[in-house]
């Protein structure tokens, strides 16, 4: 298992992590590093414990606020599913219901060119 080392809020740590995340991890580290900086600016020396916690307490806000805009893109996306079943059983009805229309109008034609035709063949020889 690989190992790194970080610095946050300027002390070292030795990091362990899985193999390929070296650079996550690296990452990750200096952006909370960087928050505490921002924070340490915006307080002043108010002790590292509270600043590291400060910190924890702003990303967890980000994470929840992350977290319940996804479950509303979820919701969103369930709810456009929903409707494209709806609109796609809606159209599918209508192409039944003109598929038998045209069925129907199909027969009765040829029920009026059977009508007609025998009247056709009589006229034409009587003349």
């Amino acid at each position: 298992m690989p190992h790194v080392s970080v610095t946050i809020a300027g002390r070292q740590y030795r990091m362990a992590c899985d193999e390929g995340q070296e650079d996550h991890l690296i990452r990750l580290a200096h952006d909370i590093d960087g928050r505490i900086s921002q924070l340490r600016t915006a307080f002043g020396e108010i002790g590292d414990q509270r600043l590291v916690v400060m910190t924890a307490i702003t990303i967890a806000d980000e994470l929840a606020e992350a977290r319940r805009r996804i479950a509303a893109l979820e919701s969103d996306i369930e709810s456009q599913r929903d409707a494209r079943a709806s609109a796609i059983a809606r159209i599918e009805a209508s192409e039944e219901e003109v598929a038998r229309t045209i069925d129907q109008v199909a027969e009765r034609i040829e029920q009026l060119v059977a009508q007609l035709a025998p009247k056709e063949r009589g006229s034409v020889g009587m003349g």
